[in-house]
């Protein structure tokens, strides 16, 4: 899996690169064909609110981009919001691919043939 990081407002630590890597590497195992991420964490600056990260997301699979964002105190737990949004929506996807795929089978099932029996 490769990660990409870019950051608007504030620095790419090494730290935040340890914490992405830590909470998005479950992602791999529920998606084994899984290419990319794709992270951009800027800092916002609201006039209400000091300090809001904003954290946002592409995953890639071949034919298909999930995406996802959080607005959050701090990187980490704008990564955890990242990561359980993109989680649910792979979950979802594998949902909706299985029962595709068990409804199409149910349709080719052809009954079997009569056995010959003796007379």
């Amino acid at each position: 899996m490769e990660l990409t990081f870019t950051g608007r407002g504030l620095s790419i630590t090494e730290d935040i690169r340890e914490a992405a890597h830590h909470k998005l590497d479950r992602l791999e195992r529920i998606e084994p064909r899984l290419m990319r991420i794709d992270l951009e964490i800027s800092s916002e600056h609201h006039p209400t609110i000091d300090g809001v990260k904003r954290v946002e997301a592409a995953l890639r699979v071949p034919r298909k981009t999930f995406r996802a964002e959080v607005e959050a105190r701090d990187v980490p737990s704008g990564l955890d919001g990242v990561a359980e949004k993109l989680e649910r929506q792979l979950r979802d996807h594998h949902g909706r691919r299985r029962s595709r795929f068990l409804r199409r089978r149910r349709s080719l099932k052809v009954a079997p043939l009569p056995a010959d029996t003796p007379e």
